[in-house]
């Protein structure tokens, strides 16, 4: 955690300064020479430093983790009373994710009494593959990019139900994404029915809105009947609250 911490601190440094030389980084982040070089050649290695001489200069990758970082915690705070109104009418959790890392990572919660043990939290990641998020958010992309992202080998089988090759893999996206909404029915977990829908703006998906409910207690006409209109006027709110026309 020493580590991380030092690390941290050159990265707030590059917020102020710019570009760093290995003095530069050691006496902004208060630590030694020696330890701020190591930093520096790690994050240069990983990709997110370029060395030029003896300076060092923040990559694009950076850059947008800073971004997408702040991005994410504007939206986040717009969703939730969002949220919360979604999860008041349909008495279920009601969540907001963005795709990080290629799986949909989960910013934002507003939690029913209901509990589902899918692992979905804030801060928790799911496979793109079998998630009714993961395939709104993957359907932004073609099926070239989508394959680069998800791996062309066979999925793990998370249920009896989950689909594990590519291609129909490929064609469950391509409809998710013309009629606007994705379903994973217990394909990521037994008993588990999940609808999700986009958040969208100049041509891009930024985030996905989904329910998850128990298939005992909602059908999947439920979902589509009752569930999809709510999440839709969720999702449009969130896109104009945030500044994004659809």
């Amino acid at each position: 955690m020493g580590g991380l911490a030092k690390g941290l601190a050159i990265i707030e440094a590059f917020a102020t300064h710019g570009v760093l030389s290995v003095s530069d980084a050691a006496r902004n982040s208060n630590i030694t020479r020696a330890a701020a070089r190591r930093c520096l050649i790690t994050l240069t290695e990983l990709g997110y430093v370029e060395q030029s001489g003896r300076e060092f200069r923040p990559t694009p990758r950076l850059r947008r983790l800073g971004g997408a970082s702040t991005k994410r915690d504007r939206i986040a705070r717009l969703a939730e009373p969002l949220l919360q109104r979604a999860r008041d009418e349909l008495a279920e959790s009601v969540s907001l994710a963005v795709l990080d890392d290629d799986r949909p990572l989960f910013i934002a919660r507003a939690e029913a009494e209901h509990i589902l043990s899918t692992g979905v939290r804030v801060g928790a990641h799911l496979p793109a593959y079998c998630s009714a998020t993961g395939r709104v958010l993957l359907g932004q992309f073609g099926e070239t990019e989508i394959a680069q992202r998800i791996g062309r080998k066979p999925f793990p089988a998370r249920t009896p139900h989950t689909i594990t090759k590519l291609a129909p893999l490929l064609t469950e996206i391509q409809a998710a994404r013309k009629r606007g909404y994705a379903i994973s029915d217990q394909e990521l977990e037994l008993g588990m029915r999940a609808l999700a829908v986009p958040v969208t703006g100049d041509n891009e998906i930024v985030a996905a809105i989904s329910v998850s409910a128990a298939s005992a207690r909602v059908r999947t006409a439920d979902l589509r009947q009752h569930f999809l209109p709510v999440l839709r006027s969720c999702a449009k709110a969130l896109s104009e609250a945030i500044g994004v026309r659809i």
